[in-house]
């Protein structure tokens, strides 16, 4: 029976690993997301492979990268499928998305600018810009009343 189970790899040999498997036939999972362009492993160091437990073991856990297969002292443990399905639910375009500041805000929802130059500069989320990079916000600062594009990532709802 083809079970889900997590390879440790060696260092920086994710996508090798999941390379080599996927020359070989096995379902894995590799997952990744985007940070200033570049692409990074979602799990340093780790890959998830779909192989039949006993018959692929020493095939899987002699595969060049891999450094181990986790488990205990009775063997791997392989994990349920809910979980995969759980973490390929947050890709977006084959990359895991995630948000950095907690609940995404919606148009006239009251922000808080969490990063940047702005960091602490409170408004309103005014509106979605083309794509889903930019939004437009209005800022409230002292008796300044100005509009701002701004990247998305850098907003956090403000939770009262």
């Amino acid at each position: 029976m083809l079970r889900w189970f997590v390879l440790n790899t060696k260092p920086k040999k994710e996508s090798q690993v999941e390379r080599l498997f996927q020359q070989g036939g096995f379902e894995v999972y590799n997952p990744k997301y985007l940070d200033a362009g570049r692409v990074h492993p979602f799990f340093p160091g780790y890959a998830f492979v779909r192989f039949e437990h006993p018959a692929q073991y020493k095939m899987v856990k002699y595969t060049r990268g891999v450094k181990t297969i986790v488990g205990n002292d009775a063997g791997p443990v392989p994990i349920e499928d809910a979980a995969l399905d759980g973490i390929r639910s947050r890709e977006v375009d084959g990359y895991i998305e995630f948000s950095k500041y907690g609940v995404a805000p919606e148009v006239g929802d009251e922000i808080e600018v969490a990063g940047g130059p702005l960091k602490g500069l409170r408004g309103v989320f005014k509106k979605e810009l083309s794509g889903q990079d930019r939004v437009l916000i209005l800022l409230n600062y002292v008796s300044y009343q100005g509009q701002l594009l701004i990247e998305r990532e850098k907003l956090k709802k403000v939770i009262s």
